[in-house]
C-alpha cells in the first residue's frame, strides 16, 4: 500500500455559546474544523482533523510511502522541516496527517484504533470543560448540568482574572456536577495569566474554599522553575504541557520533577500523545488529553496507555459534515468499535457549515493580552 495524495476540507463548528479564557473570548463562537483526507493506491482513505498548517511542505516526506509505517513517517515529517523547526503550527499539520495515517492503518487491519494500539476497553474517562469564562452564572450552571446528565462528575473552569468571581463560579459548577457524587472534581485553568507568586496567592485563596484536583497552566508554558515552585506551595496538582510540541520540550520539566500532570494537546496528534505518555510513565506522572474535540482520534491512544488520567471534553457535538462515532455517557467517551478512528466525513454536509471569524477573532483567546501577568490586583478589572 502506498500514499498517493491528499485533499483538504473546511467545516465550521458552531459552539452555540461564547467560548474563551483569561486571554479573551469569541461571541458568537464559530471556529474552523480543518480536515485532511489522505489517499492510497489501495482505495483506503484516512481522515485527520486538526490543522492545515504547512501540509505542502510536509507531505513530500510521506508521498509514496506505506501509510502503515506511522511512527517512522511521523519522524520523516519532523525531519522534513528540520531547518525551520517543527514546533507551533507546523506540528499541528504533522499531527493531522499523523491522525489520518493511524486511521488508514487501523482500517487496513480491520480494527478500531483503540484496539490496534493495545487498548482493552473502549471507555475513556473524561471531564467537562465549557471554555466558559464569558458565560453568565445561569448559563454556566445550565451547561454543567447538561454534562452531569451525561454522568460527568468533574469539570474545569476557565478563570484567573477575578478571585471572587472564580470562587462563586466554582461553587456553581460544583453544585451542577453533584448529581452523581458528593465531591465533584474541580479544576481551574488560568491559561498562563499569572506570575509564579500571583499563582501561589490565588490558588492558596481558592484552596481555603475548594479542593482543586489541579491548577492548569498557571504560569508561562516554558517556566519550569515556576511550575516546580508552585507545586511545592499548594495542595493542588499542577498541570501543564498542552502547548509543548515534542518530547524534547517536556524534558526539562521531567528533569526538574514537574509537572504533576503532563498534558498533551489533542491537536498535536496520536503519535505525540503516545510518546509523551510513555515518557511520563517512566517518571510516574499521569497524562491527560486537552481539547479532545480538536482531534478526536487521540482518545483512542488514551485508551491504550497505562497512565491516562482523564480527557477534556469541550462539547458533545461536532461541525456539520464531521461525523464522530463516539458517545458521551457515564462521565467519559465511549469510542467507536468500527475499524479506524470512528471519524467519517459527509462532504455534502460540510456545505451547511456556519460562518464566523473563528480563532482569528482579535478579541478571542488565541492572542495574549499586553497586560497578562502584569495585573497588580486580580479583581476582574484592569486599571
Amino acid at each position: 500500500m502506498k500514499i498517493t495524495g491528499y485533499r483538504t476540507l473546511h467545516t465550521r463548528h458552531d459552539w452555540r455559546r461564547p467560548i474563551g479564557d483569561a486571554n479573551g473570548h469569541i461571541n458568537p463562537a464559530v471556529t474552523e474544523s480543518p480536515i485532511v483526507i489522505v489517499e492510497t493506491d489501495a482505495g483506503i482513505e484516512g481522515v485527520g482533523v486538526g490543522s492545515h498548517a504547512d501540509l505542502d511542505r510536509l507531505f513530500p516526506a510521506i508521498l509514496g510511502e506505506d501509510p502503515r509505517s506511522v511512527g517512522a513517517l511521523f519522524d520523516r515529517m519532523v525531519a522534513q522541516v528540520f531547518k525551520s523547526g517543527h514546533s507551533g503550527a507546523t506540528y499541528g499539520g504533522i499531527a493531522t496527517l499523523d491522525a489520518a495515517l493511524w486511521d488508514i492503518k487501523a482500517k487496513a487491519a480491520n480494527e478500531p484504533l483503540w484496539r490496534l494500539l493495545g487498548g482493552r476497553d473502549r471507555f475513556v474517562p473524561g471531564y467537562a470543560s465549557g471554555l466558559d469564562i464569558a458565560l453568565p452564572d445561569d448559563q454556566l450552571g445550565a451547561l454543567y448540568t447538561e454534562y452531569a446528565e451525561r454522568g460527568y462528575v468533574a469539570g474545569k473552569l476557565k478563570g484567573g482574572l477575578d478571585l471572587d468571581a472564580d470562587l462563586r463560579r466554582l461553587e456553581i459548577m460544583a453544585d451542577a456536577l453533584s448529581a452523581h457524587t458528593t465531591r465533584p472534581g474541580l479544576m481551574l485553568d488560568a491559561n498562563e495569566s499569572w506570575q509564579p507568586k500571583q499563582a501561589v496567592r490565588y490558588v492558596s485563596a481558592i484552596e481555603e474554599r475548594h479542593d482543586l484536583l489541579w491548577i492548569e497552566e498557571p504560569v508561562r508554558r516554558w517556566d519550569v522553575a515556576g511550575h516546580v515552585r508552585l507545586s511545592a506551595q499548594v495542595r493542588s496538582a499542577v498541570a501543564t504541557g498542552e502547548n509543548l510540541t515534542g518530547i524534547d520540550q517536556f524534558r526539562p520539566f521531567f528533569d526538574a520533577g514537574a509537572p504533576d500532570i503532563a498534558q498533551a494537546g489533542a491537536v498535536w496528534g496520536v503519535t505525540h500523545f503516545l510518546r509523551l505518555a510513555f515518557a511520563a510513565d517512566a517518571h510516574d506522572i499521569p497524562v491527560s488529553v486537552v481539547g479532545y474535540n480538536a482531534n478526536p482520534a487521540v482518545a483512542a491512544a488514551a485508551a491504550a496507555v497505562p497512565n491516562h488520567l482523564t480527557t477534556e471534553v469541550q462539547d458533545t457535538s461536532f461541525a456539520p459534515g464531521l461525523i464522530v462515532d463516539h458517545e458521551f455517557i457515564d462521565g467519559g467517551i465511549v469510542l467507536s468499535d468500527a475499524p479506524g478512528t470512528g471519524i467519517t466525513v459527509d462532504e455534502e454536509g460540510i456545505a451547511a457549515a456556519a460562518t464566523g471569524d473563528g480563532w482569528g477573532n482579535p478579541a478571542g483567546p488565541h492572542m495574549r493580552p499586553e497586560r497578562a501577568g502584569l495585573r497588580l490586583i486580580l479583581d476582574g478589572t484592569e486599571r
